[in-house]
């Protein structure tokens, strides 16, 4: 443990932000999940909704800095792909 009192707020503060962003990367998943889910039982509608969703949460995590802008590109590059071959 740290002795100096700015280390020990650090460490308390970067607890707060590793758990903020594991729930955006958790919230990211399981939108892009819901985009597979809707390819694999080829629900062309749902796919495209569930596309809009996960591509909102995935430019909210850039905005937040838990994700890098070229990894987010990939990500919704990925889930367009799948969601278009419908």
């Amino acid at each position: 443990m740290a002795n100096i009192k700015s280390q020990k707020k650090r460490i308390l503060t970067n607890e707060k932000a590793r758990q903020r962003n594991a729930a955006i990367k958790s919230e990211l998943k399981t939108a892009i999940r819901a985009v597979n889910t809707a390819v694999v039982s080829e629900d062309k509608e749902a796919a495209s909704t569930a596309l809009v969703t996960a591509g909102r949460k995935i430019d909210k995590a850039v905005t937040k800095g838990v994700l890098h802008k070229n990894n987010a590109a990939n990500h919704k590059s990925a889930i367009s792909k799948k969601v278009n071959a419908l």
